[in-house]
């Protein structure tokens, strides 16, 4: 039995692709509606988030063998508690995660370290900036953009309940806000950036499942100043970006 952490398009196929060569598998994911997009193609599911503390106990008591860590590249927190359970309980620990892009030396491009660093650029370049962050680091920005009468700040992130509370609760006024499900096309993306006047865009590099990432190909095509935050610096050993690699790790421990 193979306990998978899920959460991203990529992960769902792997997990596909794990329960056709017959591993038996529950996927963990965090949301009610990423639950719903891996029950609809016959896969076991848990939601919420776990500690290590109790990752451990579930692994335990649900008589795992391994773990496959599938979530997403920014998942921090996911992937230490999934290190440390299964390093507690003696149980493999597989990292998937899908391969970086590289955009080349482009003098529009800026690269950060972080959400803090990032937030500084975009307040030293002024302008509309448009988010595509998500909501989990909305403050950060927040802290340092939103009083500022030079800038503008535009935030897109998935139409959910907590997400529209936050803005709210921050002050992103409502004419800022883009609450839209992806993945979007380069045509979305460029009509997005017109509308909204954008002049630098702030992005995680979170890489694209078989393609560049449209939203920095495009920004970049307009002439739009593009901060992308790198990903965290992690240990997590040997690291498979395809497929394969994983199903063949599961094969040779007789998953």
């Amino acid at each position: 039995m193979i306990f998978m952490l899920c959460g991203t398009s990529d992960a769902r196929e792997l997990a596909l692709r794990l329960k056709e060569t017959g591993s038996s598998l529950c996927c963990s994911v965090v949301t009610d509606s990423a639950a719903k997009s891996l029950q609809e193609h016959g896969l076991t599911v848990r939601t919420g988030r776990l500690t290590a503390d109790e990752m451990a106990q579930l692994l335990q008591e649900g008589g795992y063998r391994a773990v496959v860590d599938a979530s997403h590249p920014f998942a921090e927190e996911a992937h230490r508690n999934a290190m440390v359970a299964a390093r507690q309980l003696g149980l493999p620990y597989i990292r998937f995660e899908r391969a970086s892009l590289l955009y080349g030396d482009n003098p529009q491009l800026t690269v950060v370290s972080g959400y803090e660093e990032a937030a500084l650029e975009a307040k030293r370049r002024k302008g509309s900036v448009m988010l595509t962050t998500g909501s989990k680091t909305l403050h950060i920005f927040a802290r340092h953009l939103i009083q500022d009468p030079d800038i503008r700040l535009v935030a897109r992130m998935l139409p959910r309940r907590d997400n529209m509370e936050k803005c709210e609760e921050l002050g992103v006024e409502q004419k800022n806000i883009i609450a839209m499900q992806g993945p979007f096309t380069k045509e979305m993306n460029e009509a997005l950036y017109r509308q909204f006047k954008t002049t630098v865009m702030v992005s995680k590099e979170s890489g694209t499942t078989g393609a560049v990432d449209e939203k920095v190909e495009t920004a970049l095509a307009m002439g739009i100043e593009v901060i992308l935050i790198s990903r965290p610096e992690i240990e997590f050993g040997t690291v498979f970006t395809d497929f394969g690699g994983v199903l063949a790790e599961v094969e040779k421990l007789q998953l």
